[in-house]
């Protein structure tokens, strides 16, 4: 059963500890379950891992102040998506079009590394979030978590449409997956993932759209 987000959930104990440990340790941090960000009928829905510790965690915004963030909102801004190229804070001013980031997981986990069943439980809410578009959307699936996940919340088998970096699944539902390794630092430092090859992942999205 699909459930409608709260940034008081508690339904993951070890998280909803790591985040009350989080605030002590930075009080000035958001350090709850961060929500979605963008135009709630955008045609492109992103789906990352889980918010970061001194990103999203800090900001409450997805994919806001840290590493991972950085390459997303250039290549956003650069094809159309953003309003700014840069997004530090929730009180910026950016503003994404015809576009909405969100998390498999949407509290950050200790090392980045949510369990099984943590991403089990919070799977009910990208089954809301999805459940809410139209279809003919587009979701960019940041890693095979986010694949995963989002297969998993349209009830369709994983192994009918594996994961694989700059791949395009026609879903039965009529939404499009497209497949990208993660915008991480780790991803971008090892070559895995290049500017070349993620712009590459938005000129088929582009194509996708129009």
């Amino acid at each position: 059963m699909s459930k409608k987000f709260s940034t008081t959930c508690k339904e993951c104990p070890r998280l909803a500890d790591f985040l009350a440990e989080s605030k002590q340790t930075y009080p000035d941090y958001f350090c709850k379950p961060v929500p979605p960000f963008g135009d709630e009928n955008a045609r492109l829905l992103i789906v990352g891992l889980a918010p970061g510790l001194h990103g999203a965690n800090a900001t409450g915004r997805p994919f806001t102040g840290d590493y991972a963030g950085i390459l997303l909102y250039e290549t956003l801004y650069k094809f159309g998506f953003s309003t700014a190229s840069e997004s530090q804070h929730v009180n910026d001013g950016l503003e994404l079009i015809n576009a909405r980031i969100t998390n498999a997981v949407k509290c950050v986990p200790p090392q980045n590394k949510p369990t099984p069943a943590e991403i089990k439980t919070c799977n009910q809410y990208i089954k809301q979030e999805l459940l809410a578009l139209y279809d003919k959307h587009i979701v960019l699936a940041l890693g095979r978590i986010a694949h995963e996940t989002t297969l998993r919340s349209l009830g369709i088998r994983l192994k009918d449409y594996p994961f694989k970096h700059g791949a395009i699944h026609r879903l039965p539902n009529y939404f499009t997956l497209v497949d990208s390794y993660h915008c991480s630092r780790y991803n971008t430092s090892t070559k895995r993932l290049t500017v070349e090859q993620f712009e590459a992942i938005f000129d088929k999205i582009k194509q996708l759209i129009s």
